[in-house]
């Protein structure tokens, strides 16, 4: 397979960056373009990512779940450190 077999990944315009208690996240929601169902990712002010184990049916149900943990838990439930993916700092 090369490259131009590979499926194009697709970012949903659901996705947003939102302020929780002081802090920036990003909320990217992505699909490929083959795929029926949507990833959920949130990264934290430290760059560190959040992936969620399931897949959504929507764009607007993983913006909505990311959000609903957001604040239900806030902040600080993403810098507990576990599950957590370092990606280098630019």
């Amino acid at each position: 397979m090369n490259d131009q077999d590979d499926p194009n990944l697709v970012t949903s315009g659901k996705s947003q960056r939102v302020v929780v208690d002081g802090y920036a996240f990003l909320i990217n929601i992505h699909r490929l373009e083959t795929d029926e169902t949507w990833t959920l990712e949130v990264v934290d002010h430290q760059n560190d990512s959040h992936v969620w184990d399931n897949q959504f049916q929507t764009d607007s149900e993983a913006r909505d779940a990311a959000l609903a943990t957001l604040k239900s838990e806030g902040a600080i439930a993403f810098m507990r450190g576990n599950n957590v993916v370092q990606f280098p700092r630019p």
